[in-house]
């Protein structure tokens, strides 16, 4: 794992950050460490409901590079997020029915990056990811976005099916990129939509791909049988630019 300036060490730190009101994304401590202090810390982390993991010295070791991490490392957000509720309101400040990228489990921050930026290219209204087993905002993503985030909201849920639900209640449609779905030149992809992009390893999770309205495919000639999440995600949002805008 890479070393990030927004990675903070130490107990007081850590505590002082969480209660300054700073965004933390993921904290580790030591494994079986209940003292006093972390308990402090862990209070304060259940109020932000920051994804905690409990990891061997060694690891926290690894991580860290002021070599006095006091069994407590958390990494920050470069960026606030947004609200699910922000996003909807960003599309209805521009007069447009909602356009949005929904991530499940996209685990490369360089992708992530990516990603926001491409959604904020196509004109998306924002960008949805899950709390646990994915990138967050970290400085790796904000400059790989190339300055993206600045204009593009990031919402971050705990449960990404049960948030496709409560948008289809907003009249929201959602199609999933999966090789197995039909050609999305085939598609109906205008109106109130949203674009799920699944992980880079196994793709879009079951339950999710369930609450998916359309599954499309990308048509490929090639040799390889995937694309990057990334350029995925660009190919079908480029798709669904060109039907809003016909």
């Amino acid at each position: 794992m890479r070393y990030e300036e927004l990675t903070i060490e130490g107990r007081n730190a850590v505590l002082e950050a969480f209660r300054s009101g700073k965004t933390i994304d993921k904290l580790y401590i030591l494994d079986r460490c209940h003292d006093g202090p972390v308990n402090s810390i862990l209070r304060e982390s259940k109020k932000q409901q920051t994804v905690v993991k409990f990891v061997p010295k060694d690891r926290l070791d690894a991580m860290s590079q002021t070599g006095k991490h006091q069994g407590v490392i958390a990494l920050a957000a470069a960026y606030n997020y947004a609200s699910v509720e922000d996003i909807l309101e960003n599309a209805r400040k521009k007069e447009e029915p909602p356009f949005i990228f929904i991530l499940d489990n996209i685990e490369d921050p360089h992708n992530l990056g990516a990603i926001i930026r491409t959604a904020n290219l196509a004109g998306a209204h924002g960008v949805i990811i899950p709390k646990n087993r994915a990138a967050g905002l970290t400085a790796v993503v904000a400059r790989t976005s190339a300055g993206a985030l600045n204009y593009t909201p990031v919402a971050k849920v705990t449960n990404i099916a049960k948030t496709i639900e409560e948008l289809k209640k907003e009249g929201m449609w959602f199609v999933c990129a999966d090789m197995d779905g039909e050609v999305m030149y085939h598609l109906d992809l205008k109106g109130a939509i949203g674009l799920v992009i699944g992980n880079e390893g196994d793709g879009v999770s079951r339950l999710v791909k369930e609450k998916c309205d359309f599954v499309a495919s990308i048509p490929m000639k090639g040799d390889i049988d995937s694309l990057n999440a990334s350029v995925a995600a660009g190919v079908l949002a480029y798709e669904i630019v060109r039907q809003r805008l016909s």
